[in-house]
């Protein structure tokens, strides 16, 4: 809460290139603004002119001028009309204009951001930025010119026409102006900094309300309801301080300028009355003086009713710039090639790496254990040749899943280089080299669609006979069909209505769909029962026929078949071999390993 604030004028800049596509309507929505005021500058005139007519010339106020001035004022009344239609109408779909610009640019860079990102960043928070922050954005994007052209206009207005019909009365009535400004703008940083911490404690609420969801049926049969209650009312209670606080510094923002307000009119009651008596302002000035302040005081009330807005607005920007301005840890060289069509070789050359304090929490729960910012993998050294069948064992916290993350480049590398096909992968477009590699992960994600549409994602625009084909050859075609839609069965959210045999197995079609040379498999089988374990694992060895595969495996049994058996330990490679040659070494770590599970 206590960070410093970016500037203002900082984000305003950042913000104006979603704005310029749209000048066109913001111009014209200005326009619109303008004749909206009109209405207000033009009234106190015409009163003005009646009342001093009928003061010294009643003779003079007839029926026709009446009724020009009233007809006047009703074709300015239909134009405040119009313009307001348009205002409500093109001007607010000019802010849902730019509120859908800035989320896909947003997507775009949650799609670009790299492991890392995601490690040290709630999904929760994430969802806030790209929902209520743009929304209030374009709220801000949409009022903000409107209000402050609006104000500005009846401003100088009014201060033109106002010094024209009493100097003296006008320079003290602005004079309390800048006063009023003053004392009302020290809460402006104390709103910004209430605002950002309050929309930090709703991306909070938001992601806890988002991992208790997922987690009903852990907490349900815990019976630990009533934990989750607690800890969502912990968080619900911060987010009623936050408000509490913003509300607190608003009251003083309004109360300030509701002081004003009244001193204003008290001033100009007083001493209009004292230069009324001495003749010094006629009546139909005096009218006409009264109604200026209160179109000054209204559009001055308009700005103190903007403020909310404006702050919500300027929070949400800096929100948005914060996720714009971070930095890609994994992006495309400058002249990065395409990968081509590789046949899998692949090599790391004194590859070491280590984890950032972003991503360390991330890795903890892949790795599972102790693993902090320190060095992971230090000098590796291994050549895996194309179309080989390389299996990774080890204790938890070794690095193999890390070893497998580098090379799709999930993370790059900290030192060394890894080579696919003699090239070094950072010299490939990220999105090329991951085309070329399939994974099948322990933990499955399908998506809420269709068991076809998930399939489907692992060759977008591949035809129904594909899908069904790929499906077929994972060994996943049978049960499918004796769904109660087939193919176009919904699988529920994150794949809920289907077994763990039953997603792995359409993650292995989906694989089998992208058809790529080379697969990892991470623990693929490890939460399986037996049945599913079979059919899975039969399914994995019908994928992994001529790719070249690095699987990693806990239960030793799935990879004795393995054409080498690379053992990794906090130090590196130990061992290497077939799983004869390990298990003859005497104390080798391979064998003490199977004699464990045995």
């Amino acid at each position: 809460m206590n960070e410093k604030p970016i500037s203002t004028g900082y984000l305003l800049k950042r913000f104006y290139p979603y704005f310029k596509p749209y000048l066109h309507i913001l111009i014209f929505d200005l326009l619109c603004a303008a004749f909206t005021g009109a209405c207000d500058l033009v009234l106190p005139l015409m009163v003005r002119y009646i009342t001093n007519t009928a003061t010294t010339d009643l003779a003079a106020l007839s029926v026709g001028i009446v009724a020009k001035i009233t007809a006047a004022y009703i074709a300015l009344r239909i134009i405040d009309v119009l313009a307001n239609y348009y205002m409500q109408n093109t001007g607010h779909v000019m802010g849902a204009y730019i509120e859908t610009d800035m989320r896909r640019d947003l997507f775009d860079q949650f799609q670009e951001l790299s492991y890392a990102y995601y490690s040290g960043n709630k999904t929760g928070q994430l969802i806030s930025r790209i929902t209520t922050d743009l929304f209030d954005i374009a709220e801000f994007a949409h009022h903000c010119p409107e209000e402050y052209f609006i104000a500005a206009v009846k401003i100088v207005t009014a201060f033109v026409i106002l010094l024209r019909v009493n100097v003296i009365l006008t320079l003290v009535v602005f004079a309390m102006i800048p006063l009023m400004l003053f004392f009302a703008l020290k809460y402006r940083v104390k709103l910004r900094r209430a605002f950002k911490w309050q929309r930090s404690e709703l991306g909070e609420i938001n992601a806890h309300v988002e991992d208790s969801l997922l987690g009903i049926r852990v907490s349900k049969s815990f019976a630990n309801e009533d934990v989750e209650q607690e800890r969502f009312e912990e968080g619900n209670k911060r987010f009623l301080t936050t408000k509490k606080v913003s509300y607190k510094n608003m009251a003083g923002f309004r109360s300030v300028t509701r002081f004003f307000d009244g001193l204003m009119y008290i001033v100009i009651v007083f001493l209009g009355s004292m230069f009324l008596i001495r003749g010094r302002i006629n009546a139909g000035d005096f009218v006409a003086y009264l109604m200026y302040i209160g179109v000054l005081l209204e559009a001055i009330r308009r700005i103190v009713e903007f403020t909310e807005q404006f702050q919500k607005g300027i929070t949400g920007i800096e929100r948005f710039v914060e996720v714009m301005d971070t930095h890609i840890d994994v992006d495309d060289e400058a002249d990065a090639i395409e990968a081509p069509d590789i046949s899998g070789d692949i090599e790391f050359e004194n590859v070491s790496f280590s984890y950032d304090d972003a991503s360390a929490a991330g890795h903890k729960g892949s790795e599972g254990g102790g693993i902090d910012s320190d060095r992971v993998l230090n000098n590796i050294n291994l050549k895996i040749r194309k179309g080989e069948n390389i299996a990774l064992v080890g204790p938890s916290g070794a690095g193999k899943t890390t070893f497998c993350n580098l090379i799709p480049r999930f993370y790059d590398v900290s030192g060394g280089s890894i080579k696919v096909d003699g090239t070094d992968i950072r010299r490939y477009k990220v999105r090329s080299l991951r085309s070329k590699i399939g994974m099948v992960q322990q933990d499955v994600y399908l998506f809420s669609d269709t068991v076809a549409a998930n399939i489907g994602y692992g060759r977008p625009g591949a035809s129904m006979e594909e899908i069904r084909q790929a499906a077929v050859l994972a060994g996943a075609d049978g049960f499918i069909n004796e769904l109660p839609d087939g193919y176009n069965t919904y699988v529920g959210e994150r794949g809920a209505r289907l077994s763990g045999g039953q997603k792995q197995r359409i993650s292995i079609a989906r694989v089998f769909l992208k058809n790529p040379p080379i697969l990892i498999l991470d623990e693929a089988t490890s939460a399986l029962d037996n049945e599913s374990e079979y059919y899975v694992q039969k399914s994995l060895t019908e994928l992994a026929k001529g790719r070249t595969t690095i699987t990693i495996a806990h239960r030793l049994s799935t990879i004795r078949n393995a054409d080498r058996i690379i053992v990794l330990t906090a130090d590196g490679i130990a061992e290497e071999g077939t799983h004869e040659e390990l298990m003859q070494m005497e104390g080798g770590v391979y064998a003490a390993m199977n004699s464990i599970i045995l």
